[in-house]
């Protein structure tokens, strides 16, 4: 797990788990989001974790949950206020142990949830069910803000995906709130996806650096609700 910690802070900041997506071990992909988010005042963790394990990667998930709960105060983080966030795969996963009451054995949830470019009506690695069918289910959690982003040029992920989890959690009460940015499924965090690499590498491209700022503004802006919430 990798931590990312913002300068000169003086409280217990705010704090977002961060998730990788599809592939093994990748937490390096969202080290240009999780830094612009520390510079923005808030603790950012970014775990490994294996979609490709026999469970789908759901004891891992757990793991960096229970990681976190239990030590990032000792980073400066604040352990109530923690925003749970992740990207394609992971935002999915993110989103489904949100809204599902039995994601997580000690019956944790995050104070907010941020799906970065999630597909949301399929099973998720941290659930074994589909957002979408469990908040038509009518499970009886008090709501979260839900915050997504999704690019408009996404050919992984359609933005179609998203605006219908935004529809299914409007229904249902859910305040949730969709930012669309021109940018494709690697762009949304500031990287772009190297071909020869396999791998997508963080990018200096003018429009992907517009694009992932709205996506760093987001995550923010979650976290931000919660010291205003206080």
């Amino acid at each position: 797990m990798d931590v990312y910690q913002p300068a000169g802070a003086s409280q217990p900041a705010p704090a977002i788990l961060l998730w990788h997506g599809r592939g093994p071990d990748e937490r390096d992909v969202l080290a240009p989001l999780a830094r612009a988010a520390a510079e923005r005042g808030i603790v950012v963790l970014v775990p490994d974790w294996r979609p490709d394990a026999p469970d789908g990667g759901r004891a891992h998930l757990r793991e960096s949950v229970a990681f976190v709960r239990q030590n990032v105060a000792g980073f400066g983080g604040d352990p109530e206020r923690v925003v749970l966030a992740g990207w394609s795969l992971g935002g999915k996963a993110a989103v489904a142990a949100t809204v599902n009451p039995t994601a997580f054995g000690e019956n944790w949830r995050p104070q907010a949830v941020v799906g970065i470019a999630g597909l949301y009506g399929s099973s998720a690695p941290s659930t074994g069910t589909a957002p979408i069918d469990d908040l038509r289910a009518g499970a009886a959690l008090p709501p979260v803000p839900v915050w997504l982003v999704h690019g408009t040029t996404d050919d992984v992920v359609d933005a179609e995906r998203s605006r219908e989890l935004r529809t299914v959690l409007e229904e249902q009460g859910w305040p949730v709130t969709l930012h669309e940015v021109t940018a494709d499924h690697a762009g949304v965090v500031l990287t772009e996806f190297v071909p020869g690499r396999d791998r997508c590498l963080p990018s200096t491209v003018e429009q992907v650096i517009e694009a992932g700022s709205v996506t760093v503004d987001v995550l923010a802006r979650a976290a931000e609700v919660l010291l205003i919430a206080e």
